[in-house]
């Protein structure tokens, strides 16, 4: 694989700094409460509010305050979003008197998570979007209590008035003005004013991410998701000003963010290279971006699409784009598997996804493509599974059990099926 465009290794937080940081607050936050969200809150964002919880009134100000054709926007990305939800929600069944043997009989049902927080970024950008990708699909599995939190825009005291119509509109019950690792601690253990949840959902910074990781156990969480990264494999057919808009539109949201093209052809590769430094004059987000291409982005020139396609599964990328012939399209998207969302053909812009095809953003980074995929309806749904057998099945049953209970000198076990035999 010969480099084009070379990066240099991604070198992300102190780790051990940001685990005892993150320690420290959560404790904190078991201990002091609700006080410490205030204190936080004033020291990160010098916010002040007597009230974590946003009210009705601030909810309706927000619709007051948003621009009615964004709110229109907005409910049609929901729509879509809804729309694919329900879909994947009807791919779930309940399972009932299976039976592996007469008189045993199996089954399983389809159960929502009953409390799910949903965590929205603020950061440098109101990520709105995030909270219809998570607070929709929540609802859609039937989550009976769905809140959610976000940062406030620094110094007003005030979640960002897109992000309240958002979530309102995602179906977010309970909202809460706090972000960072506090806000998540709150969630997991409670506070006098929040009450703790079962499962976290959403994206955040360092913080956030290692909140999570510590935190899981005490509640469920998707998964802990890294600097957002896109990968486009693409053939000499591809439109080199396509491929770098789709690179920077990554590199755009944080300086750690990653964009690799894996190209078959080197004038394409040099194209794609020129293409973004031509449009990196003219984006608003250019400090940003180029920051983020010139230290992490890639152009890579594979041999074929054979080794471009083992390089995609090898890293296993959060987005997947792959720009090649129509003749070659089916092949090559049949033969990746490692990745968040995939994306196929020119026409399927990778931010399509991220804001209103239908499918989720919420996506596995840093390789986790490898085990899990995004967020989506299935991710608010436990699959439980319930028995009932006939004396008769009991008892042939038991014998089996009794014997291997006491292959593994469990004598507590073998009794407990071996009384089925004698009562």
């Amino acid at each position: 694989m010969k480099e084009i465009k070379k990066a240099r290794p991604r070198s992300l937080a102190n780790a051990e700094t940001l685990t005892d940081d993150v320690r420290a607050i959560i404790e904190r936050v078991k201990a002091e409460g609700d006080s410490v969200i205030h204190e936080l809150n004033e020291k990160f964002d010098n916010c002040r509010r007597d009230s974590l919880r946003v009210s009705a009134e601030e909810i309706q100000e927000a619709y007051e305050v948003v621009d009615e054709k964004e709110i229109e926007d907005i409910k049609a990305a929901a729509a879509n979003i809804e729309a694919f939800a329900g879909a994947q929600m009807g791919a779930f069944s309940a399972l009932d008197d299976f039976q592996p043997q007469k008189g045993i009989h199996l089954g399983h049902r389809v159960i929502p998570v009953e409390n799910v927080c949903c965590y929205v970024p603020g950061g440098g950008y109101p990520l709105y979007s995030t909270a219809l990708m998570l607070g929709i699909p929540a609802r859609v599995a039937g989550v009976k209590r769905r809140i959610a939190c976000s940062p406030m825009m620094k110094g007003t005291g005030k979640v960002h008035p897109k992000t309240l119509v958002a979530m309102d509109i995602a179906g977010i019950q309970e909202i809460y003005a706090m972000g960072g690792a506090q806000a998540i601690a709150a969630v997991s253990y409670g506070t006098e004013e929040i009450v703790p949840v079962d499962m976290i959902v959403g994206p955040g910074n360092s913080f956030v991410t290692e909140a999570k990781r510590q935190c899981y156990g005490k509640v469920g969480i998707d998964f802990l998701a890294g600097p957002s990264e896109v990968m486009c494999i693409a053939d000499s057919t591809a439109d080199p000003e396509i491929i770098a808009a789709d690179l920077l539109a990554q590199s755009e949201h944080d300086p750690v963010a990653k964009g690799i093209a894996v190209v078959t052809d080197e004038a394409l590769g040099r194209a794609v290279v020129d293409a973004v430094e031509k449009e990196l004059e003219t984006l608003d987000t250019k400090d940003i971006a180029a920051r983020s291409w010139n230290d992490y982005g890639e152009v890579l020139l594979a041999d074929d699409l054979d080794e471009a396609v083992q390089y995609a599964n090898d890293y296993a990328p959060e987005h997947l784009e792959i720009c090649v012939a129509e003749k070659d399209a089916e092949k090559t998207a049949a033969a990746v598997h490692n990745y968040g969302s995939l994306f196929i053909g020119q026409n399927t812009a990778e931010v399509f996804g991220d804001y209103a095809s239908g499918t989720n953003h919420t996506l596995p980074t840093l390789g986790a493509a490898r085990y899990t995929g995004g967020v989506w309806v299935g991710t608010f749904l436990k699959v439980c599974t319930h028995q009932s057998m006939s004396s008769q099945a009991s008892r042939e049953l038991a014998s089996l059990v009794e014997n291997l209970a006491n292959g593994e000198g469990l004598s507590g076990h073998a009794v407990a099926a071996h009384i089925r035999l004698v009562k």
